[in-house]
């Protein structure tokens, strides 16, 4: 789960990190009282979750009370299109109204989890305010690492070297450490999978702000952090994975067009990749669980619909927990479902069933008034998937 710029930076100064003053406003007319409260100067931030806001003209310095109301009238409202959101962008529903600091330095914090090392990683660089993947990639040994106990938390002597190796001493290297235990601090009591400062500035006094924040949290880890789970903001999420968050189901949108509907991540993921070496590529990933019910199904099935980019579905089922009878009576449902509302499946659907009840799951496809395209296989749905596929493209 991912939450706004403002909200990191409410929670992070709860854990004791220096934030400059701000305001989250909808409406652009109080934009210029807000700026006259902090001396005339503000910035202008739009709040979507995504990176890359100031390349696509969501972050303005404001000189005056007047070109703060303005510019938060322009960038309300508007599609916003980064790296990050893709070309269709993000509509901006809030801003952000900051006080204006003079920038001497820009730095780099974060933390997150180092997978091969298994326990959190604090990553920090004078490499601040720029991509840290693109920093990582050109100039690796720009890149301080530091591995914390997830016990202990992370340690004096680490934030010492850390701020040492940034190349401060002094007041600046205290505030610097300080900032550092913050983060991991975040980062360790909210159940967070990423907690980024970017940058961490520093200022002609040598005083140190966060100025930009972002927070990922992992969500299996939401039904004990009720507090966390209510900052989320749907509007900043794909709707079909809004709805399928709803059902239980994980369901990812992507940029194919063959729909799939998996029991297992695992059989998700290879599913995704077979389908790409018949040549085709996958509408989504979704997962209905290891012991998927027949209403988790019906609605898996309709979130897969949804997506006018799908023109085939595959169906790859392996039943342990789960019953493959009771995977295909969820399917025929959904079908006759759709059928009953006057929108007819009219995209082929190949199907995959193997493990328990596969007979009787078989035997209900059979029976069934919809026409499905029953595979013998993994290789064999891929290939009369793709197939499928290509004779609905050129029927159209």
């Amino acid at each position: 789960m991912k939450i706004h710029e403002f909200q990191a930076k409410e929670l992070l100064r709860g854990f004791g990190a220096k934030v400059p003053q701000g305001e989250v406003i909808s409406d652009p007319a109080k934009a210029a009282e807000i700026c006259r409260d902090y001396g005339g100067r503000c910035v202008v931030k739009a709040q979507i979750h995504a990176g890359g806001r100031g390349k696509g003209g969501g972050v303005k310095l404001a000189s005056s009370p007047d070109e703060a109301e303005r510019l938060a009238g322009e960038i309300l409202g508007m599609q916003l299109v980064t790296h990050q959101t893709g070309p269709e962008g993000q509509q901006v529903r809030k801003v952000l109204i900051e006080e204006a600091l003079e920038i001497e330095q820009e730095l780099y914090l974060g933390v997150t989890l180092d997978r091969a090392a298994e326990r959190p990683v604090l990553m920090a660089s004078r490499s601040g305010g720029m991509d840290i993947e693109e920093v990582a990639r050109t100039d690796p040994d720009a890149i301080l690492r530091e591995l914390i106990d997830p016990q202990l938390g992370v340690l004096p002597f680490q934030c010492r070297r850390v701020a040492s190796g940034l190349g401060y001493s002094g007041g600046t290297a205290r505030q610097i450490q300080a900032a550092i235990a913050s983060v991991v601090a975040a980062y360790l009591e909210t159940d967070a999978s990423l907690v980024e400062i970017n940058p961490l500035m520093v200022d002609s006094l040598g005083d140190v702000y966060t100025l930009d924040a972002k927070m990922n949290f992992d969500d299996n880890a939401m039904f004990r952090r009720r507090e966390i789970a209510e900052l989320r903001d749907v509007h900043e999420e794909n709707p079909l994975e809004v709805e399928a968050s709803k059902h239980g189901i994980s369901y990812i949108k992507l940029d194919g067009n063959i729909g799939c509907m998996v029991n297992g991540a695992g059989l998700a993921m290879a599913t995704m990749d077979i389908i790409k070496l018949y040549g085709a590529e996958p509408a989504n990933f979704l997962d209905v669980g290891g012991s998927a019910s027949q209403e988790a199904v019906e609605s898996a099935f309709r979130i897969i619909l949804s997506d006018a980019s799908v023109k085939a579905v595959l169906i790859n089922i392996f039943g342990g927990i789960a019953r493959t009878d009771r995977i295909a009576r969820g399917v025929v449902a959904a079908i006759d479902e759709l059928a009953a509302a006057d929108t007819p499946v009219e995209v082929p659907v190949v199907v995959r069933l193997e493990g328990t009840n596969v007979e009787e799951g078989r035997e209900v496809l059979e029976r069934a008034d919809f026409d499905f395209i029953v595979a013998g296989g993994m290789a064999d749905a891929a290939e009369q998937a793709v197939a499928a596929l290509e004779t609905q493209t050129m029927g159209a």
